[in-house]
């Protein structure tokens, strides 16, 4: 897209309002909305928000920052349209007061970590699918969302017992209207909770569209009367919600390098030393893919989610998956991540894993063939199986002692990271839990 091209669809389509989003250090989407008549403004880079208030982002004496609108993730937002006007938006890079790239915007830092995996002469393209789930709830008589299931269906369900399908439908609807490439739905293993799945791209727009998949979802859900929440684990004992990202690197031509037709399984030796990168630095990068103490409430035996720093491609126990693919679609599958990530932050992480994999040729990690669900820990030690971190503390620790990652986030927001993270778990740590009055409360 040209700017004139963007300025000639305004004003064909009735645009009104345009909002200029970004990401902030936690994940979080936000937008700041202009009339339609300072697009100019806009499109020159010239406009200002305080950043300071943002978390990760500038201090009280330097909070003036610039947003610099990406011409090519202009879209319209049909689910805002109305009668009288449209809305449009772009995605932006954030800039300092000084107009330069402003080192802790993840967008960037995303950006940053691809051409470095260019410059290095590993690969063109970064190309990343991820499969979203998230859970349906009720509201209350005040529009306030409750943990009480939508439906009670399970995997698969047909629309005869699945009756949250027009959710879905709507859903992929208004997203191929904002021309995604869709290419499933279905209800997931637990009640109320569904998958999602786009056409998978470049890391850099997957991170885009799941930004603006998340917010649309919640915007549908409550058309319908409910709340859509992310959250890796809202109710204990049933599965909870991951984000599987499936991932690969591709040449200028868009030759795909993780496959090799003379290796048995079809896995290039540079797959093979991405995926050992991945799981050598798993823990250190856990806090990224999954940045929540709620998020390690997932990662327990007995409900799918991994929990053991292994691979494999055969089961689903392991971290990371081989899914059955043709040479096109031949791809890991890191199953760890969930939607409480960053994905611009947790994206960059594995990128980088998986090139500190190939640069130094690791392949220490054999496949497992077992169900890592059934060994006993005897078991799992003669195979030098580990575990991912156990709770957020545990995560914070690892990630605390990685100088790799230090060094593509930048000192300044890897300490802001783990100032925020620190202080998130000593507030988890006074909390008393509905679990502990019911344990104790008149047992003492």
């Amino acid at each position: 897209m040209k700017k004139e091209d963007i300025i000639a669809i305004i004003k064909k389509e009735n645009i009104k309002f345009i909002k200029l989003q970004f990401t902030d250090m936690l994940g979080m989407l936000k937008s700041l909305e202009i009339p339609a008549t300072n697009i100019d403004k806009a499109l020159n880079n010239e406009v200002i928000f305080d950043g300071s208030s943002v978390k990760g982002f500038a201090k009280i004496d330097d909070a003036d920052m610039y947003l610099y609108p990406d011409l090519s993730t202009w879209l319209i937002l049909e689910s805002e349209t109305t009668e009288d006007y449209k809305v449009g938006r772009f995605l932006c890079d954030v800039f300092t007061s000084k107009k330069e790239h402003f080192h802790s915007d993840p967008r960037s830092i995303l950006k940053n970590c691809i051409q470095k995996m260019r410059d290095l002469k590993i690969g063109h393209t970064f190309n990343v699918g991820v499969e979203p789930e998230f859970f349906l709830f009720k509201l209350d008589e005040n529009k306030q969302p409750i943990l009480e299931h939508t439906d009670n269906s399970v995997y698969f369900d047909t629309p005869a017992l699945d009756v949250s399908f027009k959710v879905r439908r709507e859903i992929m609807f208004e997203l191929q209207k904002m021309n995604f490439k869709m290419e499933v739905s279905h209800h997931e293993v637990s009640n109320s909770q569904h998958e999602i799945n786009f056409e998978y791209s470049n890391a850099l727009d997957t991170c885009d569209k799941l930004q603006t998949f998340k917010v649309l979802v919640k915007s549908v859900a409550k058309r319908y009367g409910m709340y859509a929440t992310f959250m890796p684990k809202p109710i204990k004992s049933i599965n909870g919600s991951g984000m599987h990202a499936n991932c690969s690197i591709a040449d200028e031509n868009n030759n795909n390098l993780f496959y090799d037709e003379s290796k048995p399984n079809g896995l290039s030796d540079m797959a093979i030393y991405f995926i050992n990168g991945v799981l050598k630095n798993a823990k250190s990068i856990s806090l990224l893919t999954n940045s929540t103490v709620n998020s390690f409430k997932r990662l327990v035996p007995g409900y799918e989610a991994p929990c053991y720093i292994a691979w494999s491609d055969c089961n689903r126990s392991t971290m990371i998956r081989i899914p059955a693919a043709n040479k096109h679609a031949k791809r890991i599958e890191v199953r760890s991540v969930d939607s409480s990530c960053n994905p611009y932050l947790a994206l960059s992480a594995i990128l980088m894993a998986g090139i500190d994999g190939i640069q130094n040729k690791l392949k220490s990690y054999e496949p497992i063939k077992k169900n890592l669900f059934n060994l006993s820990e005897e078991e799992k030690n003669q195979l030098k199986i580990d575990n991912l971190p156990i709770d957020l503390n545990d995560a914070i620790k690892y990630f605390k002692e990685s100088n790799y990652i230090k060094d593509f986030l930048g000192e300044e927001l890897f300490n802001k990271f783990i100032d925020y993270k620190q202080n998130e778990w000593e507030e988890y740590k006074t909390e008393v839990t509905e679990w502990e009055i019911k344990k104790y409360f008149n047992y003492y």
